[in-house]
């Protein structure tokens, strides 16, 4: 490892050891992801990441520039790498199917129903911060974009019915989705959910 790399991976303070930026920021991902904003102090961080509360105010400047990074760090390496990765493994229908699953498999995982980070922030503070706001209306075109991209996939294919358009069934699974991740949240049923995904893939055909 060269000194550039171990400069932008470790971080340390004269008075504490040394401390791995990623690891500590899924920790932190991983804290504000299942609790939220407003529940998660600084004290639950500095248990869940090992790093004191000096250090992390230091690396980060204060709790919402950590949350604003945590939430960064999700939207790069999950929600996009996970749209890339269906996008390029998957058929049209699959790619589509397995976005709605993700989520829907969390409801049998003990402590895992954490829903998606970006519609929590959306529905916890998104009309009151600007940037916030911003950030999770670039994902929302994106995942529409998504489902855009499958849909052509599949009326070219012969998968879907070529002649609706897929702008707006995109737009319509869209607004299914974030529907359904509402609603894991709040009424987690397994019935309810696969219904809502077996919808959409139903307007399709």
């Amino acid at each position: 490892m060269n000194d550039h790399s171990r400069q932008t991976k470790w971080t340390f303070m004269p008075w504490e050891k040394r401390f791995d930026i990623d690891e500590t920021l899924t920790r932190a991902m991983q804290t504000f992801w299942s609790h939220g904003y407003e529940a998660t102090s600084m004290q639950d961080l500095v248990n869940a990441t090992g790093v004191n509360r000096a250090s992390l105010y230091a690396t980060y400047g204060d709790k919402r520039e950590l949350f604003l990074s945590a939430l960064k760090k999700y939207d790069g390496e999950i929600r996009r790498r996970t749209l890339a990765d269906l996008a390029a493994s998957h058929s049209a229908a699959n790619a589509i199917r397995a976005i709605f699953d993700k989520f829907i498999d969390q409801t049998r995982a003990p402590d895992g129903n954490w829903g998606c980070f970006l519609v929590n922030t959306a529905l916890e503070l998104a009309a009151h911060d600007s940037e916030l706001a911003e950030l999770v209306n670039v994902a929302q075109d994106e995942i529409e974009a998504f489902f855009r991209g499958m849909i052509r996939k599949g009326q070219t294919s012969g998968e879907f019915n070529s002649q609706d358009d897929a702008g707006v069934l995109a737009h319509q699974a869209l607004a299914a989705l974030l529907g359904m991740l509402v609603m894991i949240r709040s009424r987690p049923n397994a019935e309810y959910l696969h219904a809502v995904r077996d919808g959409v893939l139903k307007s399709l055909e």
